[in-house]
């Protein structure tokens, strides 16, 4: 139970960790901007290979989390991230910017595939749990940008990576004396085994799940990407069209959807996964094709309800993951799961700008993202039925 205590809190801090690093420099490039004389547009491109490694790193990370050491890659994870921020605070220009961040990406890939799948082999209300993990995460995306602006201006653009590295590796050296002094340990077995699930129905959701993320994960990235510009065109007689408006709205949509987290695990913890995913992706295809037509409160409604649904299905949609999967490939499923969604959500880059510049409205972008939902639930309805009454776990004072 102790063991288990320290696993969910040094996993629920790496999680917020590793999305915290990854948009330290959307906001430093700021102060770059004068400082070395390129464009906006020119020194975000520097951040490419860190996304691209951030995705692509994740598959073998998983791989040597399963095979070799969960607790010992984590410990890899903090050192290695925090080492990596603090050399990127350290770089003279854009080459060595983009290194930084190109190995703030590859350690950074570490944490998702395994910290996830560290957490799950030692918890029991895995809902539950999954669900807090998942608002650390959503707490280190709403800090970066204040974490990085506030160093850049109080000390300079440097201490925006280097604070937080320090900090970063300070949580590592304390992981690995917790694992010198016992007090957390390795855990070979689930502490709540999962049963044993035959071949033909972890084929099927193997196949099922990878259409499913991959099309979910161009939904998130591509409204992640065109909120601010759609709150701008959408919502004038709430922000008067201005940038600060829409990026007030844009906020508060994440606010609230944080939400998703807690009321996702508490379903996942009572109900089988399969209708919760289906039914939460359902409920989102008319939320997405209203948003075509809807402006101002009645889009700004609609959006903040499908932002919500899709966060609430996570811990579902892990939880089937976790259930199909032989717990000594756990992490390297999490790790598939990962580069698949990160990879594939690359698409909502030019879905967003070519549907834009060629109709100058995001009528046909929410007509596509209420398709890809449909796409999502059609699969879904082909994932292996529950074949008992849903497990509530005895609740543990450890979770």
């Amino acid at each position: 139970m102790s063991n288990s205590r320290m696993v969910v809190g040094f996993s629920c801090v790496g999680h917020g960790i590793s999305h915290l690093v990854m948009l330290l420099y959307p906001t430093v490039v700021l102060a770059l901007e004068p400082a070395w004389g390129l464009s906006y547009g020119e020194l975000l491109s520097l951040s490419l290979a860190g996304f691209v490694l951030f995705g692509a790193g994740a598959l073998p990370a998983g791989w040597l989390g399963d095979r070799w050491s969960a607790e010992r890659m984590m410990v890899i994870y903090f050192v290695g991230t925090g080492g990596a921020c603090i050399l990127t605070g350290l770089v003279s220009g854009p080459l060595g910017m983009a290194a930084g961040l190109g190995l703030i990406g590859l350690f950074g890939s570490i944490y998702h595939p395994v910290g996830i799948a560290w957490l799950v082999r030692a918890s029991v209300n895995r809902g539950r749990v999954l669900g807090l993990n998942g608002l650390f995460g959503s707490a280190g995306l709403a800090a970066a940008p204040f974490v990085a602006g506030a160093l850049t201006d109080l000390v300079s653009w440097r201490a925006a990576f280097i604070v937080p590295g320090i900090l970063t590796i300070v949580c590592g050296l304390i992981l690995a004396v917790c694992m010198k002094q016992g007090t957390v340990v390795a855990m070979k077995e689930d502490r709540l085994p999962e049963k044993a699930q035959p071949r033909a129905d972890m084929i099927r959701v193997f196949i099922v799940l990878s259409v499913t993320m991959a099309a979910a994960g161009v939904i998130f990235q591509g409204l992640s990407l065109a909120l601010p510009k759609v709150f701008a065109d959408g919502t004038h007689a709430i922000t008067g069209g201005t940038a600060a408006g829409a990026g007030m709205l844009v906020t508060i949509v994440y606010i609230v959807s944080a939400g998703g987290h807690v009321v996702g695990g508490w379903l996942a913890d009572r109900y089988p996964s399969k209708p919760i995913y289906v039914y939460g992706w359902l409920a989102q295809v008319p939320l997405m094709a209203l948003c075509a037509t809807a402006d101002n409160w009645i889009l700004f409604t609609m959006v903040t309800a499908t932002t919500f649904l899709q966060i609430a299905v996570t811990p579902a949609e892990n939880l089937l993951l976790v259930k199909y999967t032989p717990g000594k490939w756990r992490a390297t499923a999490f790790g598939a799961k990962f580069v698949l969604a990160l990879g594939v959500s690359a698409a909502a880059v030019p879905l967003v700008a070519v549907i834009y510049d060629r109709t100058g409205s995001f009528y046909w972008f929410f007509v596509t993202l209420a398709v890809l939902g449909g796409v999502i639930v059609a699969a879904a309805t082909l994932l292996p039925g529950s074949r008992s009454s849903s497990r509530t776990a005895v609740p543990s004072p450890a979770e």
